[in-house]
């Protein structure tokens, strides 16, 4: 199963258990834009039939909407991987990640050459993001960063196919932090204010591209200052 995949890429090297560590978010810190999503309409797009289907679940999708964002979502999500099973997966995941690893300015060099830069220092980095574990895992392999931990939402084998299992968003992100054996950082990159949960036990965070007004809710919510860059 897949998570059971990620929690055996994940596993801490305990050499490092004196250097810093640094959590960094993936989409908008990492990439532009979301890189499951950018999956899923592709998913889409090579599958008309899929989209049909999801228009006859619209109405069911909409009934859905006005209490929760997370049932329509994932019900888009299972339509886009209906009948694919974890061996499919994987190689449809890999190679949108290598396709996607080419595209041009799609990547925050800024974001790299810092994590890079941590690297090189000594820190522990981990990646800790909403996007799917293999995804993101193949991206990162394209770019040519190793040694990173990645603590990623998860999908599982059903019966029609893969589907949603752990989404690692806001709070969600410290739970999989404490089941990885850590409950403080030194360091946090984020670009969201989800993020919250994550970026208030570091000692120093730092905000991605944030808009003045993001920025001022993340300082009032964490009372204190942040740092904010501007990476391209």
């Amino acid at each position: 199963m897949l998570e059971q995949d990620a929690v055996s890429a994940v596993k801490p090297d305990t050499s490092a258990a004196t250097s810093r560590v640094v959590l960094f978010d993936f989409d908008g810190v990492l990439m532009h834009g979301d890189a499951f999503r950018l999956f899923m309409r592709e998913r889409y797009a090579r599958s008309p039939w899929r989209g049909l289907l999801a228009l006859v679940c619209l109405p069911l999708l909409l009934v859905q909407l006005p209490f929760s964002r997370r049932l329509p979502a994932h019900m888009l999500v299972r339509i886009a991987l209906l009948g694919v099973d974890e061996r499919h997966y994987r190689v449809a995941a890999c190679g949108f990640a290598a396709a996607l690893a080419r595209r041009p300015r799609q990547f925050l060099r800024d974001g790299l050459l810092a994590l890079r830069r941590h690297q090189a220092a000594g820190d522990r980095v981990i990646v800790v993001t909403g996007c799917e574990h293999t995804l993101v895992n193949g991206i990162l392999q394209q770019l040519g960063l190793t040694g990173l931990e990645v603590l990623a939402s998860q999908l599982r084998p059903g019966w029609l196919g893969m589907r949603p299992h752990w989404h690692n968003v806001g709070a969600r992100k410290v739970r999989q932090l404490a089941q990885h054996g850590l409950t403080a950082w030194q360091a946090a990159y984020s670009d969201a204010l989800q993020d919250l949960p994550m970026l208030q036990p570091a000692a120093e965070v730092v905000l991605v591209n944030g808009t003045p007004t993001l920025c001022e809710k993340v300082e009032k919510a964490l009372g204190r200052t942040i740092t904010r860059v501007d990476w391209f």
